[in-house]
């Protein structure tokens, strides 16, 4: 089951897969805000990630 965060844009929830691999990139199903899991000390966050950081798969 995944785990749900809080979107820092809308305040909907944010599903981040059990087996999400740090850098990983996941949305916001409500606004479609974009987010890179990030992976700390078995603790996961989320990085807003904006347009102009878009790496577009590089």
């Amino acid at each position: 089951m995944p785990t749900n965060m809080a979107c820092q844009v809308c305040g909907g929830e944010v599903p981040v897969p059990d087996d999400a691999l740090d850098g990983e990139l996941t949305s916001c199903p409500s606004c479609g805000q974009k987010y890179q899991v990030v992976i700390q000390n078995n603790s996961i966050q989320l990085k807003l990630i904006n347009a102009e950081e878009e790496d577009w798969g590089e």
